[in-house]
């Protein structure tokens, strides 16, 4: 890809290692670095983190900040890294656009975790007026901190990661951060999900209030071809903050890493 291509792909982090490579996609709010912790636990695994356009890093891209863009924008990433092999990790609003990737059946892709996802067939509670309230929810330093301390987490944690909550939810453009909460939520997937084929794990926070269990179990399983569900106990809708350890360990049970070629002594 040529450079002027290149200036118009969101940022992104390619660390090279074993595969299939994770590529993580994050919440809405969150950034590449969302998924540090976990990523620091997955030693030797080749990893590729994104900053969506219109978030972090990836602020000065102008839009569509839409599901599909957003889509587009991923698979416009992994073939600039050139990742052939590959899992799809998607968070929250992540995981629906890894839904819409995995639905194209893409060359290379070899499984996929949804993570507290955005289900393919909204919820009852996703109203207008819900959406409209939600759309707020980043407006200042304070709204963040409130939507993270009553509603994102059900655990404590630790005083820098609180602060990068709220720096990435507040680093988002304006049509970025209003995009998910007054159109993407609402999207109705269901066809699109349908039409995946490879084996998918869906992982759920027990005290998730965002994206309970039930809303996950009636709303994105009966979807997915046979998933694999996996309850981490007492977290809430930030499973890679709050529970990075017992996410890795389902990733790594999930879609285990071909190990190092071994060489026989001679």
């Amino acid at each position: 890809m040529d450079t002027t291509q290149r200036t118009l792909l969101p940022a992104y982090d390619h660390r090279p290692g074993t595969g299939p490579t994770l590529v993580f996609l994050h919440y809405w709010g969150g950034s590449a670095r969302t998924w540090d912790l976990v990523v620091d636990r997955l030693a030797g695994r080749g990893a590729l983190t994104v900053d969506f356009r219109g978030w972090s890093r990836s602020r000065g891209l102008s839009g569509p900040y839409t599901l599909r863009q957003l889509a587009d924008d991923t698979l416009a990433q992994i073939a600039d890294a050139g990742i052939t092999d590959y899992v799809l990790v998607g968070h929250s609003m992540g995981g629906k656009v890894a839904q819409l990737i995995a639905a194209t059946r893409p060359a290379g892709l070899r499984a996929l975790i949804l993570v507290g996802p955005g289900p393919a067939r909204p919820a009852a509670q996703i109203t207008p007026e819900y959406r409209e309230g939600l759309s707020h929810a980043y407006d200042s330093d304070e709204s963040v901190a409130g939507a993270r301390d009553t509603v994102l987490t059900a655990t404590a944690l630790p005083e820098s990661i609180r602060t990068q909550i709220v720096a990435d939810s507040r680093s988002g453009t304006d049509a970025a951060r209003t995009e998910w909460p007054l159109n993407g939520i609402a999207e109705d997937i269901t066809e699109h999900t349908r039409r995946i084929t490879v084996p998918a794990l869906v992982v759920a926070g027990e005290n998730d209030r965002v994206e309970p269990v039930d809303v996950l179990l009636a709303h994105l399983v009966p979807y997915l071809t046979a998933p694999d569900v996996t309850v981490i106990p007492h977290t809430g809708h930030l499973i890679p903050l709050e529970a990075p350890a017992a996410l890795a360990d389902a990733i790594i049970a999930f879609a285990p890493g071909t190990p190092p070629a071994r060489h026989e002594a001679s």
